[in-house]
């Protein structure tokens, strides 16, 4: 379903700012920056269709991760994670060892550059900006930026289905992209219960499907991107003990892990990473 101009979306109340120790230009990104604490105020509404699932998250196993990364976006290839982090000073892309959270590699963005979502392709990687409207073609071993691409509008997450991308702007629509030339080529309103569903965050395509981060919510959707239509809602509260969700921010970060049904998800300064099993909830 294409829609250039969604109505009536279903907005969460956002009740808190990022940290003043962001500094005064940090403070006008706060519609990306999260609440400063893991416990989310907000919820997406509970499904009023019973066809839409209601799932919990099931731990399979936990890893380490930089507490000082705020995470935009997540992949894994060849056993290594891709990770977008961001603010402002300290956007960068990195590799990152999953098995002891250790960074192997890492590139800054300019500073005056908010890095958000970011996406792997066949042979190379995209990294989206904020507000800066740049998106990055960057080589996938040294992560150096082989081309630029420009877009419209605010940029949140991204991810690849193997034919196109597929970007979130924190609205209710979803933006699809020619993995080549950044070229819009289409848009998909996503849609709870025939309403609009807005602050959709990071991205992870997988079998024809998005999975994606509401943001202020600790809940995680998947989306049908042909009709834009929620077919389940994630329920992943509590992952962080209370000491560890007191200094992290917001639930961000999807990754499709190596076995089938299973996934990475961590968020923003968060000190752990989860592999889990989204299964029906009790």
């Amino acid at each position: 379903m294409f829609d250039q101009n969604p109505s009536r979306p279903i907005r969460l109340r956002r009740t808190r700012l990022c940290g003043a120790a962001l500094g005064l230009a940090a403070l006008a990104a706060t519609a990306a920056c999260g609440t400063r604490n893991a416990e989310a105020d907000e919820s997406v509404p509970t499904p009023e269709d019973a066809a839409v699932e209601q799932l919990g998250v099931t731990v399979l196993d936990t890893f380490d991760h930089d507490p000082d990364s705020f995470t935009q976006g997540l992949e894994l290839r060849d056993g290594v994670f891709y990770e977008s982090a961001g603010l402002y000073g300290e956007s960068d892309v990195r590799l990152v060892e999953p098995g002891t959270g250790e960074v192997i590699e890492t590139v800054a963005l300019p500073e005056d550059e908010f890095a958000e979502g970011l996406t792997l392709t066949e042979d190379s990687l995209w990294q989206i900006t904020w507000k800066e409207g740049v998106a990055y073609q960057r080589d996938l071993t040294t992560l150096e930026v082989v081309e630029t691409a420009s877009y419209e509008g605010e940029g949140w997450g991204i991810c690849s289905d193997g034919t196109q991308l597929v970007m979130s702007d924190g609205s209710s629509t979803l933006t699809f992209r020619d993995p080549e030339t950044f070229e819009e080529t289409g848009t998909a309103r996503v849609t709870l219960d025939g309403e609009p569903l807005d602050q959709i965050n990071e991205l992870e395509c997988v079998d024809g499907q998005v999975w994606a981060n509401v943001w202020q919510t600790d809940q995680i959707v998947r989306i049908d991107p042909a009709t834009g239509e929620v077919g389940a809602v994630v329920d992943a509260a509590g992952l962080l003990t209370e000491d560890e969700a007191a200094t992290a921010d917001v639930l961000n970060g999807i990754a499709a892990a190596e076995e089938e049904g299973t996934f990475y998800i961590t968020g923003k300064r968060w000190p752990k990473l989860f592999l889990v099993s989204f299964d029906p909830a009790s």
